[in-house]
């Protein structure tokens, strides 16, 4: 196999080459490092690379599978990354603010313990929004981080970073959060399987929660399998979690290898308040329900009224920038004017208490449905710096008419997950659809998600401007 389409090999199967001595840890770490060396300079995909400690973890795995039999860690040898909201020790966390570059973590993320565990190798930290708090990743003081796929665009946010690395083959897999889409609104832009878990299933050791649950770990892969797999590595309940949810029956990585049975899925391409989305979205939505209904499922045009969720959510979710404790003037003029918008305590606390009673409501909707078919996004990503003369007002209207989708199920705590259509708009840009689930049903969206990937595969796009030495 060649150094290119080992790069664009999906992580299930990168450890499954480590384990059989085909491949080293050490060689497929230097493979990354030598890629991101060359490439991460046009993408601002990283903000922080390891690149020391990464071949030294490496080489202690080389010599430990030459000594022994192979682990049984599930990526034994896999590099990975974390986004840089997260706390990994020894390591800067900056949070998007370049102030902070320097601020080095005392210790591991509760999920980042859980990725040691599992054998991966750590290349860094990758690029965010600004505390997480916006759907693109061009925080004051940092590069933009751009889309592979056509580099004067964005790649998304706040997980852009994470979805920019995976898409362009700096790294197999990566970590991420989704508080309003982070997770789906990135995997979306950059043709990739994002998943975000319900809420409980990951934990948020060892902090506490600041936003009513609304955001999540989770996974950023090329495949349906690896991001399974990833979950079952990140899932678990850990002593003080404020909500959880047991471990299921059998992993998720299994549910990517069954069939689903017969479901009922309502589908649109319409979300209120903000309407219907652009032609080719809307195309897409459709062509995937063609699609489920040929498989034997039951298609049903439809979807909740996100109307009365819109202020409650945006009131919560703003909310999360006041929590960072960071003086107005250090701030974007975007996060400022969000934390200058935030009430009292008791105005968050009646925000979180409608954004639960619209929640009961929405989640009534899954009475009749078990899944949940949607755009990710309302229109394509926006070229790098589309937005940045807007007032702060403007740019909230359009950060919501954009991403209006994906509130839903952070609001409401449900699983969803974006995929790849393997089809593109007229900036070479993918398209995506999204799944939402029933409660705590993420091996319902991974195994139907599994079904739309083997009828429609996409494992073999790849973004021409990183496929070459």
């Amino acid at each position: 196999m060649n150094k290119i389409d080992l790069a664009f090999t999906p992580a299930l199967e990168q450890a499954r080459l480590i384990k059989n001595r085909q491949i080293s840890p050490i060689e497929l770490t230097q493979l990354y490092l030598d890629r991101i060396e060359q490439f991460d300079p046009q993408l601002g995909s990283f903000y922080t690379i390891i690149a020391e400690l990464a071949l030294d973890d490496a080489k202690i795995k080389t010599e430990q599978l030459a000594q022994t039999d192979p682990p049984k860690s599930p990526f034994f040898g896999v590099p990975t990354a974390i986004k840089d909201l997260y706390s990994l020790s020894g390591v800067p966390t900056s949070y998007g603010m370049q102030a902070l570059s320097n601020n080095i973590s005392q210790y591991d993320e509760g999920v980042v313990t859980r990725m040691k565990k599992a054998g991966f190798i750590i290349l860094g930290k990758t690029a965010t929004s600004q505390f997480g708090s916006l759907p693109y990743t061009e925080p004051p003081g940092f590069p933009p981080t751009r889309n592979p796929w056509n580099p004067h665009h964005t790649s998304g946010g706040s997980s852009g970073g994470a979805a920019t690395a995976v898409a362009a083959g700096l790294c197999p897999i990566a970590h991420g959060s989704d508080g309003g889409g982070s997770i789906r609104i990135p995997a979306a832009c950059c043709g990739l399987v994002g998943l975000k878990p319900a809420r409980g299933r990951v934990s948020n050791a060892p902090l506490g929660d600041y936003q009513n649950g609304i955001a999540t770990h989770g996974p950023l892969a090329r495949t349906v399998a690896d991001a399974a797999a990833l979950l079952d590595v990140m899932a678990g309940y850990t002593p003080g979690d404020p909500y959880w949810l047991p471990n299921p029956e059998t992993p998720f990585l299994e549910a990517a290898q069954q069939k689903p049975p017969q479901l009922r899925i309502a589908f649109s391409s319409t979300v209120l308040p903000t309407g219907a989305a652009v032609e080719i979205y809307q195309q897409a939505v459709e062509q995937t329900a063609q699609t489920l209904a040929a498989m034997g499922h039951i298609l049903t045009e439809g979807c909740p009224d996100l109307t009365p969720l819109e202020e409650p959510f945006k009131e919560v979710w703003q909310a999360g920038v006041s929590a960072a404790e960071v003086p107005l003037a250090a701030m974007s003029p975007m996060n400022a004017w969000l934390a200058s918008q935030t009430g009292s305590a008791g105005e968050y606390l009646q925000a979180v208490a409608k954004m639960q009673i619209v929640s009961r409501q929405i989640i009534t909707f899954f009475d009749k449905f078990d899944l949940l078919l949607l755009p990710v996004l309302m229109h394509s990503p926006m070229k790098i710096g589309e937005w940045e003369h807007l007032s702060p007002p403007e740019t909230l209207a359009k950060v919501i008419a954009w991403m209006i989708p994906n509130p839903l199920a952070n609001a409401t705590g449900l699983p969803a997950i974006a995929l790849p259509t393997g089809n593109f708009d007229h900036h070479g840009l993918p398209i995506a659809i999204q799944l939402i689930g029933r409660p705590a049903a993420e091996a319902t969206l991974i195994a139907i998600a599994a079904q739309l990937e083997a009828a429609n595969p996409w494992i073999h796009r790849r973004p021409t401007l990183f496929t070459s030495y």
